[in-house]
């Protein structure tokens, strides 16, 4: 298994991995990544200034992803861990906590100061890997993500 940043040719298996997890997890299609116009061509949307998407690839098949960019309609030196999703295959692995090791670092060489991340509160196994990596609840969102379905909100400071 490899991390690796996301290639063109990556874009279909991205948008298949993400929408087998929020299907496995009966994540509502409204509201959340799902639906995202960006789900399609996750590598030209995570192409621009201050924003990277990574894939976890073994011989040529993802098993998860995740990206790290600016943070949506939000005034400040903030970006937003995103779609971060794993094949359950891939969970408990220990991939997780590298993942967003490797996001986080490449937040840091962005200059970000701190990382934004939305979930759904059933989510549970996630948001413990997110704690346990240094990410701490916050009472109300940042920013506007347009993901409204999605009512747990998360902040670390980097």
């Amino acid at each position: 298994m490899v991390i690796r940043e996301i290639k063109p040719e990556d874009n279909a298996q991205v948008a298949q991995v993400v929408r087998k997890v929020l299907e496995d997890l009966g994540v509502p299609k409204v509201g959340t990544a799902y639906a995202d116009k960006a789900l399609d061509d996750m590598y030209s949307t995570y192409n621009v200034p201050k924003a990277t998407y990574f894939v976890v690839e073994d011989n040529g098949r993802i098993f998860g992803c995740a990206g790290i960019a600016q943070l949506d309609n939000y005034e400040g030196n903030v970006c937003e861990l995103q779609k971060m999703y794993f094949l359950d295959e891939l969970r408990g692995k220990g991939l997780g906590s590298k993942m967003i090791s490797v996001c986080l670092d490449k937040a840091r060489e962005f200059g970000f100061e701190k990382c934004y991340l939305e979930t759904m509160p059933y989510m549970k196994a996630a948001q413990k890997l997110y704690q346990k990596n240094g990410f701490e609840y916050i009472d109300a969102p940042m920013g506007n993500t347009g993901h409204y379905s999605c009512p747990v909100w998360m902040l670390k400071e980097l």
